[in-house]
């Protein structure tokens, strides 16, 4: 055996152990569609071509390099997986919990060992330039992100150990172990750059810009209006677009994004017919914001479309590297300060269910008191976790709703003497050995916030703890985010059905420190490392479920949010002259991928 271990470590493509060519790839199980399916359930295959997709957006942008830290990428070009404009080695399907099927890579091939990945190029994939897209466009791709791009990248690609072409259209991936079942579908999830339009004529990788860069997806850009326009148009003679994978997709002519200032700005847009589509994310402007005569003659549709997303994280989010925060007893107790029952009937029409877990909406959140292989796992740490890992289940402070919050507020001022803090001349909570005075400013992006944040911010005061509103504009909110400059903010940590590498960026100890990571609330501890690294290397979906609920209920009882609210809801506005699928996936509703103009 250890011969056989040798040659492998010696070999890295030996036939015997590697599985043969698949058109799909499955985290666990087997993949929904076969080999031979004709398209994806949520699309329409006769959905007709033509027309344009007119989205709005609030905020800004100034770059078209969504893979780097600097800038602020426009709409239409995402981080990871396909978009409007690049393509990812295979495309994740949107109603599995994480299936990848072939895109330029027609088929991929696994070391039965999990130590080898190889991707085979379909030799018809092309750039909009007519040059084939080849094995060395995707080593650069990876080499340059690795090198120039977002820490996300060295977060997420961080077990390969060395990428290789071993003809045009076959690449293949090394790993440094064989631990981390995920890495095969999130290298397949690789948007992959064309290596010649970025090597020539003196282009920095690194720099944002407004040019618009060399594609090879369905859209191409075709006009810029920095910080305010953004159009894309459908390339006719695109190589992919009789694959089953698109059969039904990218049905626009022309899909642009027109940016404003705020919401009321982009809502008077939508209405005047300048927008054709608008997803709410307030309550109270659905039931309240849309009264004009384009809704109430049918001109406008307004749907409620339930939706199996997992929701992840919305939350006031400390700043653990603040030292005003990293007592956990303070952040405990500021819990008690936010009064989301009130706030759910004066703001939401009672219509938002509170979170309790990082995984929110999925069967990946953690209940009750820990159990079976979940407990078991958490066993492995007792003495370095709090015992009340196992003897209490997490839950935020609950009021009654009536704006009285008195006893919770009692409890946040019993916490905060436990800990030190008395009030000084200034009538300020002041630790009385440190001289700590519970002071900070609270950053938001959305003016929507404000006013959910405003009762927190006085009753806050009630006992004596001073906090400022600070409203930013989407640009220099990111910039801040980025540098981790910032007290409290409300953040959304989103989520999928199926978790790993990521949670590095979110989590991890390494990120904590890293600029421009994803670590926003400076978590940095061991345990966490090390849930993180076994939900990478999980082989089953049970011991998936088992391990996230540990590393969801140990992350619970870090205090380090005060957790908000979510909607198992999309609330969907748009013109009648667009049409969507009978089925829509259950993760996403895919209007500028799935939906057309009926015009």
């Amino acid at each position: 055996m250890k011969f056989l271990a040798l040659l492998v470590s010696l070999s890295f493509s030996l036939p015997a152990l590697a599985s043969e060519p698949h058109h799909a790839l499955t985290m666990h199980g087997t993949p929904k569609y076969a080999a031979d399916f004709a398209y994806f359930d949520y699309v329409n295959p006769e959905a007709p071509k033509g027309g344009e997709l007119k989205n709005s957006v609030v905020g800004t942008f100034d770059s078209l390099n969504p893979f780097i830290v600097k800038g602020t990428p426009a709409s239409g070009i995402n981080f990871l997986g396909q978009n409007l404009l690049y393509e990812s080695l295979m495309e994740q399907s949107h109603d599995e919990p994480f299936s990848m099927y072939g895109l330029v890579a027609e088929s991929a091939e696994m070391a039965d060992d999990n130590s080898w990945i190889a991707f085979n190029l379909r030799p018809e994939a092309r750039w909009h330039d007519g040059k084939a897209i080849t094995a060395d466009d995707v080593i650069w791709t990876f080499n340059t992100v690795m090198d120039k791009g977002s820490p996300f990248f060295q977060a997420y690609f961080g077990d390969v150990k060395e990428v290789l072409a071993e003809s045009p259209h076959r690449v293949v991936f090394h790993f440094k172990h064989t631990e981390n079942a995920e890495l095969p579908l999130i290298l397949s999830q690789m948007s992959v750059l064309p290596k010649h339009y970025w090597t020539s004529a003196g282009r920095k990788f690194e720099e944002t810009s407004l040019i618009p860069p060399l594609g090879s997806s369905a859209y191409r850009i075709t006009q810029v209006d920095a910080g305010r326009r953004v159009v894309y148009e459908r390339v006719e003679d695109w190589w992919g677009k009789d694959l089953p994978i698109n059969k039904g997709k990218y049905n626009f002519d022309k899909v642009s994004y027109e940016y404003f200032r705020d919401q009321n700005v982009e809502m008077e847009a939508f209405f005047s017919g300048n927008a054709d589509v608008r997803m709410s994310d307030t309550a109270t402007q659905w039931e309240t914001g849309y009264d004009v005569p384009a809704v109430k003659d049918g001109r406008i549709i307004k749907e409620l479309i339930d939706h199996g997303r997992p929701a992840g994280m919305q939350g006031f989010s400390y700043n653990l590297r603040r030292p005003v925060f990293q007592d956990l007893e303070v952040r405990k107790a500021l819990a008690y300060a936010f009064d989301f029952e009130w706030s759910n009937k004066q703001f939401a029409y009672g219509s938002y269910k509170r979170t309790d877990s990082f995984f929110e909406n999925s069967e990946l959140a953690s209940s009750g008191l820990p159990e079976g292989l979940e407990l078991e796992i958490l066993e492995g740490y007792r003495g370095r976790i709090p015992d009340a890992v196992f003897t209490e289940e997490y839950k935020p402070p609950v009021t009654d709703g009536s704006g009285e919050n008195r006893s919770n507020l009692r409890t946040a001022i019993k916490l905060l003497k436990d800990a030190g803090y008395e009030m000084n001349a200034e009538g300020i909570r002041q630790h009385e050995r440190t001289g700590i005075e519970l002071k900070f400013e609270i950053l938001l992006v959305s003016p929507a916030f404000e006013r959910w944040v405003a009762p927190f911010v006085q009753s806050l005061k009630k006992i004596g703890v001073v906090a400022n509103i600070r409203l930013v504009d989407p640009a220099q909110y990111q910039n801040r985010m980025n540098e981790f400059d910032y007290d409290m903010a409300v953040l959304s940590i989103g989520q999928s059905d199926s978790p790993g590498n990521e949670q590095r960026d979110f989590w991890s100890s390494e990120k904590a420190t890293a600029q421009g990571s994803r670590n926003y609330m400076g978590v940095s501890d061991p345990v966490v490392d090390e849930l993180i690294e076994r939900i990478i290397a999980v082989k089953s979906r049970e011991e998936l479920v088992a391990a996230t609920r540990a590393l969801d209920r140990v992350l619970l009882h870090k205090y380090i949010v005060i957790p908000q609210w979510h909607y198992n809801k999309w609330r969907i506005a748009y013109w009648n002259h667009l049409a969507r699928p009978e089925q829509l996936s259950p993760i996403t509703p895919a209007i500028t991928e799935t939906w057309w103009d009926k015009q």
